[in-house]
């Protein structure tokens, strides 16, 4: 060290790697001048040297592919800004499609590239080999151009992030490493390193593969596992430097220009995992032996379009580990374990394209307490209870990246690490014919097959018609006619109990909580911009206790945001007993009678109606049963001590057996809240949303003079009017295909895309979401007086909107 460590800093980096780097740059940006980034070797000597450059930006997340675009906007200026070169070439980048299936998804990844603001070019074979003429093309189908997309040198990136960061006034510590972090009741006091100790309060954790291990530590879960990853680097023999970076997804690999000669690698199906027992210490600049025979068949498959390939000498194959994640995207975030504990890492082969944006993103999490705007595909808070176990992140880690460049099927699901968490109905259901789902480890009843008349319960993938699509219209008709259960036993549930449990949940919650024992409040919970970061319900079960209920893979982010937000002071304490208690969700106008056939409690209109929270008995077992619907029909959640619950069932089945009770899964409840309008968080609504914007001001409680967090935005908006508004689509032809994302026409103009998108049978058409957009201001008028069109795939289909619900939009059969 050439000087003295800093007895203090507003913000520590731990990790000197291109996402380090990055957000110190930012971090000084944004006048975080006294921030400290330490690197226990050199920069870039983990696994950033290694990474093939390409620089990507198309997501499926309109906010990801922003981060990506940021990136790209960085690496075009950094040059100029800092002096050093970067190796920044904006050469473009193309996607090749070999099948009909590949052409259809790169057709409605064009649509997605449309609909974020990209101008994505779809190609005959010809011309992309017009562009890029090392390829044979025999086997092509088309391809897609994205001329913004490039490449670029990892290392010079990093080490120019880096001197602009001291530009700015960052320090940085190059062979320092950090050996603990001093904690006193929750809060991080210091971070110790070899060679002092900084006082500190923020702690931002970029150490790449090293994280999982060093967050573990302190109690902080982060789901990455090291994994193998090898490419070649050719001789030089003529490459022009201006060739596109091309990805042969079909083949499994990709291709960038380097120094006259070829880079090329790609993602096997079989990847090695590596450093299972931990990494070696000393461990930097280092690279793996390089492993022949497991490359080969990925040599196999580049030989079939490149060629050149079997006559050019090869100058290396590299083989450097890297940290991947359980579901493919990086992990970025305030750790819901421990306050002001931030990371970056679990980058996924796609940290360079990833870097200037994430380090952007990262920076101002830190500084301003939320990030620029929604990063839900990527919060560390998207992971729960099966992370916490290496072996079982390994496992679907694994499973993900072989899937790097296989086809994105919609409504794919993984196989690995499965089953994991089970209802107790699990073995029941599977009997019955139950094809499962998994969400944060559970497993959940997608549909059900009719065993009689030998449907296989199991997904066959397709961009078009689903093989269970008619499967699940009978479930949905069985909804709207007779009556089902779904179990729904894998819902977040909450405890928040305490004398103050009524002040604190009223300053969190938008809608009006302070309502008598036995109601039960559906609303949203707001950060300072009106954004919606929760959706869920509360039912007051006493006059100092609530019982909570929101979606299954929210568990750790909702958690987190109700108790970060109690009020200091406050006495109330947030418990979640998720497990506790099952959860069959009894649905249809028949629901009551069926009810009524198993239980002495009055469970009338009159005496159990919609909104409120009851105790009633089922077979001799205590039932917390909740009136509501997320499928437009008579309903009620009845919530079970996991003990009673296969005996509730059963008792429920053999009574509604004579009204034609049976069992659904999760594709009819999306089916059904699509034709009643029902929003999604997640999707429809989220922290870049208000419920003004969504259509849900009736649950916020801006009548009362109650404080909640968010009030001030609401009522601004309220005052001033807004600038995007939710509205259902719904195309003319009723073959059309919607997943959303599909980009929305108005009057020829772009205004936004599809936000969800599926099939409503009873409508007997497709249904789509999606924010109508406009700088000048959107009324109801403005939406309604519209000529629409989506574009689906790259073509143009006409369509109807709509800003009330399709089916029973007066709450008819809900209520009654």
């Amino acid at each position: 060290m050439t000087k003295e460590l800093p007895k203090t800093a507003k913000a520590v980096v731990i990790g000197g790697g291109i996402i380090g780097c990055s957000t110190a740059y930012h971090l000084g940006k944004l006048g975080w001048t006294d921030t400290v980034l330490l690197e226990r070797k050199k920069l870039t000597s983990g696994t950033t040297f290694h990474a093939a450059g390409l620089v990507g930006q198309l997501r499926t997340s309109a906010n990801i592919t922003q981060l990506l675009g940021y990136s790209v906007d960085l690496y075009k200026k950094l040059e100029a800004e800092t002096g050093l070169g970067t190796g920044w070439k904006m050469n473009g980048g193309l996607r090749l499609a070999c099948n009909e299936e590949r052409w259809t998804e790169v057709k409605r990844q064009a649509t997605t590239a449309q609909s974020f603001g990209l101008e994505m070019q779809l190609l005959t074979p010809q011309e992309a080999f017009d562009l890029w003429p090392l390829m044979t093309i025999d086997d092509l189908v088309g391809a897609a151009y994205l001329p913004t997309d490039g490449q670029a040198n990892p290392s010079d990136i990093t080490q120019a992030l880096a001197k602009g960061a001291r530009m700015s006034g960052v320090s940085i510590f190059e062979d320092t490493e950090v050996l603990d972090l001093e904690i006193d009741k929750g809060r991080i006091r210091a971070v110790i390193t070899e060679h002092g100790r900084i006082e500190c309060e923020r702690v931002v954790v970029c150490a790449g593969q090293w994280t999982r291990a060093f967050a573990a530590r302190f109690g902080v879960n982060v789901p990455l596992v090291s994994v193998e990853h090898q490419y070649i680097i050719t001789e030089s023999f003529g490459v022009p430097s201006n060739l596109p970076t091309l990805r042969d997804p079909d083949r499994l690999t990709y291709y960038k220009e380097e120094v006259g000669g070829i880079v090329m690698g790609g993602y096997e199906p079989n990847p090695i995992a590596w450093a299972k027992d931990g990494i070696p210490e000393g461990f930097h600049y280092t690279l793996l032996d390089s492993n022949f025979d497991h490359f080969e068949q990925i040599m196999e498959q580049a030989l079939g379009r490149v060629p050149a390939l079997e006559t050019v000498g090869v100058k290396q194959l590299l083989n450097g580990p890297e940290s991947f994640t359980p579901d493919g995207n990086f992990i970025l975030g305030e750790a819901p374990e421990l306050k002001n504990f931030f990371v970056g890492a679990g980058f996924n082969a796609f940290g360079i394209a990833s870097g200037g944006g994430a380090g952007m993103a990262l920076a101002e999490w830190v500084a301003k307490g939320e990030p620029p705007y929604d990063l839900w595909p990527v919060d560390i808070r998207r992971f729960g209870r099966p992370h916490f176990d290496t072996d079982w992140v390994r496992t679907r880690t694994l499973e993900a990246y072989g899937k790097h460049y296989t086809l994105a099927f919609p409504f794919e699901e993984y196989s690995s690490g499965r089953p994991c968490r089970k209802s107790p109905l699990y073995d029941r259901l599977k009997a019955q014919g139950a094809c499962f789902g998994e969400k944060l480890g559970w497993e959940r009843p997608n549909w059900f097959a009719d065993l009689f008349a030998d449907e296989e319960p199991k997904d066959t993938y397709t961009y078009g018609r689903q093989n269970w699509f008619e499967a699940v219209g009978r479930e949905h008709r069985a909804v709207r006619e007779a009556a089902v259960i779904f179990d729904q036993t894998s819902f977040a549930k909450f405890v928040l109990k305490g004398r103050d449990a009524e002040a604190a949940l009223s300053w969190i919650a938008a809608n009006d909580v302070a309502k008598p024992v036995g109601s039960l409040v559906y609303t949203q919970m707001l950060n300072d911009k009106g954004g919606i970061e929760c959706d869920l319900t509360c039912a007051r079960v006493a006059d100092d206790e609530y019982y909570i209920v929101t979606g299954t893979g929210f568990a750790t982010h909702d958690f987190d945001w109700i108790a970060h937000n109690i009020p200091d002071g406050m006495h109330a304490e947030l418990v979640d007993v998720t497990s506790a208690y099952s959860v069959l969700s009894l649905m249809g106008p028949n629901a009551r009678a069926v009810l009524e056939k198993v239980t002495n409690s009055d469970v009338s209109n009159a005496a159990f109606p919609f909104g409120r929270v009851k105790t009633i008995g089922i077979a001799g077992c205590p039932v917390r049963a909740l009136r509501i619907t997320y499928v437009g029909e008579l309903g009620y959640e009845l919530h079970v001590p996991v003990e009673y619950s296969t005996t509730v069932y059963d008792a429920l089945m053999e009574a509604g057996a004579p009204l034609q009770l049976t069992n659904a899964g999760y594709r009819a409840i999306e089916s059904c809240r699509l034709e009643k309008g029902y929003r999604a968080w997640g999707s429809d609504i989220g922290p870049d949303h208000t419920p003004i914007e969504a259509g849900l001001g009736w649950a916020v409680k801006t009548r009362k003079n109650t404080p909640f967090r968010g009030r001030e935005a609401i009522e601004r908006q309220l005052a001033s009017g807004v600038k995007k508004m939710l509205a259902c689509f719904v195309p003319e032809d009723p073959d059309i295909v919607l997943l959303g994302r599909e980009t929305i026409y108005r009057d020829g103009k772009r205004v936004g895309w599809l936000s969800s998108g599926g099939f409503g049978y009873t409508v007997g058409k497709p249904i789509g979401y999606g924010y109508v957009r406009n700088p000048e201001g959107v009324s109801e008028d403005f939406v309604l007086s519209g000529s629409y069109e989506l574009d689906v795939a790259r073509e143009r289909v006409p369509c109807q909107v709509s800003l009330k619900p399709l089916y029973d939009p007066d709450m008819v059969r809900v209520k009654g």
